[in-house]
């Protein structure tokens, strides 16, 4: 009988199953030449060949017909929500602690007081990671410590004591709706059945236009850290990814989470030239800031607050633009000019 002859195959370098992680630790690595493949193919050979020989002694012995074929083993499937099927997906780390620039534990995340911060550091901690192109990976660490994968890039950016994972990072945050999604709050996706299949989280970082069907997402996906119109609330598995806020977010400078700074009283920024107006989008869907309980509380004492059953702020809702909308008709503006949102010339003539 011929000598079975056994062909070693590579496990293949992109797949992140346990299979190829672990043959990629113990094999050597291949020569030139040899195409990497999954290491089910090696075991689907090795057992076929050795069946096709006990197949032929067993014809040779009983007139028997060949053996099943054994079906090779898959991938472990991709990370679903990618436009191209050709990403890869990833899988991610467990929560870490800090690394030094040795790459060794910083310090220790236990008891570690969560960091107040505001949405403009968030938004530039995660531009830092996409103008560095920060390569993907699950146990690599980078320059400030946080693990170069999609938890650790929140992390990162939230200025966490921790490197979080999609499984702890709820518990740093609050669930919230899509209608109070502003800048640096997140979309998230745990799969908790299989964590390494489908899990994901992006950092929201403003709807794209009115509509509120696309958005501009901060990532860390392979190849490397990147932002770009991403249809809410992600590319499939729409349905599973849940908007959520860091406890740890301010208003106002940063500082201990959950104190944010109130605007004072008679001042603030001055947009449009106008003394403490602090713009449009303190005053969107959904905002939730000082200066709508500031708002709410001038339509009050000015005579406007009959919409309100609680209150007023800090959210901004019906209410306050059902007050706003009752100023600017008292004013003898009509149609747009009297939309219920307070731009500048409703906030000098509220506050004058």
């Amino acid at each position: 009988m011929e000598t079975p002859v056994f062909e070693e195959i590579d496990p293949a370098g992109d797949c992140e199953c346990p299979g190829c992680r672990h043959w990629r630790r113990v094999l050597p690595h291949a020569p030139a030449g040899r195409a990497p493949a999954h290491p089910a193919a090696y075991r689907t050979l090795v057992v076929a060949t050795a069946t096709a020989a006990a197949s032929a002694t067993a014809v040779s012995a009983l007139g028997a017909g060949p053996a099943a074929a054994l079906p090779a083993a898959a991938h472990a499937p991709h990370r679903p929500g990618a436009p191209a099927g050709d990403e890869p997906g990833t899988p991610q780390g467990p929560r870490a602690p800090l690394h030094g620039a040795t790459g060794r534990p910083a310090v220790p995340p236990a008891g570690a007081e969560l960091a107040g911060i505001t949405r403009t550091e968030i938004v530039d901690r995660a531009r830092i990671w996409v103008a560095a192109k920060v390569p993907y990976s699950m146990t690599a660490y980078w320059s400030d410590g946080y693990r170069q994968d999609c938890s650790g890039f929140v992390s990162m950016a939230w200025k966490l004591p921790a490197n979080e994972w999609t499984g702890s990072l709820a518990t740093v945050a609050d669930r919230i709706t899509k209608d109070e999604l502003q800048p640096g709050d997140i979309l998230l996706f745990h799969n908790t059945a299989d964590p390494e299949n489908g899990s994901h989280v992006v950092i929201f970082g403003g709807w794209t236009d009115g509509t509120r069907t696309a958005y501009t997402a901060y990532e860390q996906t392979p190849p490397h850290t990147r932002t770009r119109e991403t249809p809410y609330a992600y590319w499939t598995n729409s349905g599973k990814y849940l908007p959520y806020r860091y406890k740890g977010v301010t208003q106002g400078q940063a500082g201990k989470a959950g104190t944010a700074t109130a605007p004072p009283a008679a001042a603030g920024p001055a947009s449009h030239g106008v003394a403490g107006y602090p713009g449009r989008g303190m005053f969107r869907p959904g905002a939730d800031n000082a200066y709508v309980t500031r708002l709410g509380r001038q339509l009050v004492k000015k005579g406007f607050g009959a919409s309100y059953t609680r209150g007023p702020g800090p959210r901004w809702g019906e209410a306050d633009r059902r007050g706003v909308q009752a100023f600017q008709r008292a004013q003898g503006w009509r149609g747009g000019a009297a939309d219920g949102h307070p731009g500048p010339e409703t906030w000098r003539r509220l506050f004058s």
